[in-house]
């Protein structure tokens, strides 16, 4: 009998690695929704897999997805976090605002 590969594996080592780069991008929010989708994608196959292991042969894929997408929601998770907390210990979105703004202007000024 010959071996399939599982469906999903590819796809969530993409994602989980795309997430990576979403955490620093995009405030951790995208490497949350990335890395998430990513996890749910490899546990879907390993369940797949558990149930008849020996039709599936791309397994090691499977378990890289899912440690990379582990990773990267942790990392997602601590920029959301330092972001938050910039966000309180600046005094709120709009004073946090100012800041970023004023911070472009000097920076602006300069060139």
């Amino acid at each position: 009998m010959e071996q399939r590969k599982l469906p999903n594996a590819t796809i969530a080592l993409v994602l989980g690695i795309i997430s990576f780069i979403a955490c620093c991008f995009s405030i951790g929010i995208g490497g949350v929704i990335l890395s998430g989708i990513a996890l749910y994608l490899a546990n879907r196959d390993r369940k797949k897999y558990l149930q008849a292991p020996e039709e599936y042969s791309n397994y090691n894929q499977v378990k890289t997805a899912r440690v990379i997408a582990i990773i990267g929601l942790i990392l997602a998770i601590i920029a959301l976090a330092y972001t938050v907390f910039t966000i309180i210990d600046a005094g709120g979105w709009e004073a946090y605002m100012h800041k970023v703004q004023s911070i472009i202007e000097k920076a602006q000024a300069q060139q």
